[in-house]
């Protein structure tokens, strides 16, 4: 595991088109599938970072709590051929286990990753219901070896500032965690 940071896409930058298996579903699920009334929140994951299993209960904690008020994806862009765990099987059953609904994407040739420029999982990036980016970075300011609990306050207040319509603070902190797997 190597700790990396997220490089902060620019706010205000537009979401980026994509195109990808949803290893839950077994069919591709694109950007266009999006509800276009509600805000958008991609999320740059993957199954064996510890990072990303330390925010597991925040990540069903959200769904349930804004669940039709926003979309959810998740996306891995591993090299699964050395990072076999992160494959499209495991990703399904991870979604099982977890009792998650939203798509989980795989983004096989890592382009996707790429234009974010997604660094480390987990990432998150909020866009607006015009689909210009409001938060990028992290859920809160724990990791697997601090003694706090996450709580996931980052982006749980990004999320509420969107919702209510007020001003989200453009002070915000990169993610952090392990470097994406590229091939």
């Amino acid at each position: 595991m190597s700790l990396t940071y997220s490089s902060m896409l620019d706010l205000e930058s537009s979401l980026i088109e994509f195109d990808l298996f949803n290893a839950i579903s077994g069919r591709h699920f694109s950007s266009n599938s999006l509800d276009k009334t509600k805000p958008s929140l991609i999320m740059f994951i993957c199954n064996h970072c510890p990072y990303v299993i330390h925010y597991h209960q925040q990540i069903r904690k959200l769904e349930n709590d804004f669940n039709g008020a926003l979309n959810f994806v998740a996306i891995s862009s591993n090299d699964v051929k050395n990072y076999p765990q992160d494959g499209t099987e495991e990703m399904k059953l991870l979604w099982e286990k977890l009792k998650l609904s939203f798509p989980y994407l795989y983004d096989e040739t890592q382009s996707i990753a790429k234009k974010y420029k997604a660094e480390c999982t987990p990432e998150f990036y909020l866009f607006d219901i015009s689909d210009k980016l409001v938060y990028r970075g992290r859920l809160d300011d724990t990791s697997p070896s601090s003694s706090k609990e996450p709580d996931g306050k980052d982006l749980r207040n990004a999320i509420n500032c969107l919702i209510q319509d007020k001003a989200i603070s453009a002070e915000q902190y990169p993610s952090m965690g392990c470097n994406i797997k590229w091939k």
